[in-house]
């Protein structure tokens, strides 16, 4: 039986708290994901997916509930702990690549192993099978402004994979693509899925896009209206 990564129970989030504005965006969110699955949160802007997805990443707390990563109640975590936890336990794509403009490819991809005081060789190596598995060798001495928007994502996606993560959180990674690039950066997933079998939980408002996943959770409002599980007819 698969591990759990994830394992979210009741998790409410409120901003301007004691406020006459306060505001509830999550509505009591529980959700569990194992090792090796494919989900995709899908929702509508304004639904409570990006404050999920923050939470999920460790870059925000919730108001209450328990969230576990790994086993690890991430809400007793001082900023320190939290930020050991993003660097080593969660590999973050996003929508608008996030790279450093003046940096090659593979200082980008080498930089999360830097921080987690990866020796230089060690960091190389696995910088270089990286960015091999997602395409990018012949462009690894290339920067940001020389790289097309595709090819950016996937350094990107290089980069989020450096530390091994337990998750990779890819928050609307093809939002910023054409129709053409946005299919090659899903191909590279359910790659890295099927040859890798890393944990992915794709944040998307695209029915199109979830669908190709093996579970669907959908918000609306702050709240889970449903969830497929683990689906056979999935794209992987």
């Amino acid at each position: 039986m698969s591990r759990t990564v994830i394992s979210m129970k009741n998790i409410i989030k409120r901003y301007y708290i004691g406020k006459p504005n306060e505001l509830q965006i999550l509505n009591g969110i529980s959700l569990d994901v194992s090792e090796g699955e494919f989900v995709s949160v899908v929702g509508q802007s304004g639904s409570g997916k990006s404050t999920l997805m923050n939470i999920i990443g460790a870059l925000d707390r919730p108001t209450e509930g328990s969230y576990l990563l790994n086993g690890v109640d991430v809400s007793t975590l001082n900023d320190a702990e939290l930020s050991r936890i993003r660097n080593r336990e969660i590999g973050f794509v996003f929508q608008t690549f996030n790279l450093i403009s003046k940096t090659n490819a593979i200082k980008n991809v080498e930089m999360p192993m830097m921080y987690a005081g990866v020796p230089k060789k060690q960091r190389l190596k696995r910088t270089m099978e990286l960015l091999e598995i997602v395409g990018m060798s012949e462009r690894a001495n290339h920067q940001p402004n020389e790289l097309s928007g595709g090819q950016k994502q996937r350094v990107a996606i290089a980069r989020a994979m450096a530390n091994r993560p337990s998750i990779l959180l890819a928050d609307e990674p093809t939002g910023a693509l054409d129709s053409r690039t946005g299919r090659m950066i899903m191909d590279l997933f359910h790659k890295l899925h099927r040859e890798e079998g890393t944990t992915i939980v794709l944040i998307t408002h695209s029915q199109e896009l979830a669908e190709e996943t093996q579970r669907i959770v959908t918000i609306s409002d702050g709240s889970i209206i449903s969830d497929t599980g683990d689906r056979e007819n999935a794209v992987i």
